[in-house]
């Protein structure tokens, strides 16, 4: 574990509440790891509490959105030879002791990325119902375009192999990127694993996704998942 190089990827947009937290945490408990938080053009003082604190980050200096962000961490990670790259949010609702369990499929060579699930031993924050209902309809749409079984679609918990994270640095969904990701990789042969975890309610900050987005969400991906079977589909013809 000591030989492998770690990155933790935390895209940030307006987490001042949050960041402080989550960081102080890692930085004491989890010292193994390195981690870049992605700034994503934030509004609030975010950038000057990671300046302050003398946090490692970057700035973007337009809004990209979580797809954006979480894909200049990719970047980062491909160019700094890491060999695992995770992704967890910056609001607190990701705990890093999970970490070493969602990595440990990627360092085993059974998987070649992995997702944390809240739903496997359904424990902790399992999110609302018409949300939970949205991620079981793009689960089942992404088993039909991919053959893969996810329980946790829109997880942002999420960790890859070098391959994937440089991958995922060409190509990833800006919008929503999360169902979009398990489908392109498993449609270009990664092996995809899901890992139980448990998540934490947002402590502090809003949610971008209400009750009215959940149902927008849930047919825009639905759709653009599909769009993205079958733009694989072709490129590989």
């Amino acid at each position: 574990m000591n030989q492998i190089k770690i990155l933790l990827i935390i895209p940030a947009y307006n987490e001042a509440e949050n960041i402080e937290k989550l960081v102080d945490r890692i930085t004491d408990e989890y010292p193994q790891y390195d981690y870049l938080i992605v700034n994503d053009c934030s509004t609030d003082n975010t950038e000057q509490i990671l300046k302050q604190r003398g946090y490692n980050y970057i700035s973007l200096p337009v809004n990209l959105g979580i797809g954006g962000a979480v894909q200049s961490g990719y970047i980062y990670a491909d160019v700094n030879n890491y060999d695992i790259a995770v992704q967890l949010d910056g609001d607190g609702q990701h705990d890093p002791a999970y970490v070493e369990k969602l990595i440990q499929p990627i360092i085993d060579g059974e998987a070649d990325f992995t997702v944390g699930s809240r739903f496997i031993d359904k424990k902790g924050f399992q999110t609302s119902a018409l949300r939970r209902l949205g991620i079981n309809i793009i689960r089942f749409v992404i088993k039909m375009c991919c053959g893969v079984n996810a329980t946790d679609t829109t997880s942002g918990f999420r960790a890859s192999n070098r391959e994937v994270t440089r991958y995922f640095s060409k190509n990833y969904a800006h919008d929503y990127p999360e169902p979009e990701a398990i489908v392109a990789a498993s449609l270009n042969n990664f092996r995809f694993k899901d890992v139980a975890v448990v998540m934490k309610e947002r402590e502090a900050g809003v949610s971008s996704i209400n009750a009215k987005r959940s149902v927008y969400y849930m047919i825009k991906v639905s759709l653009a998942l599909i769009v993205c079977r079958l733009g694989l589909r072709r490129k590989k013809k």
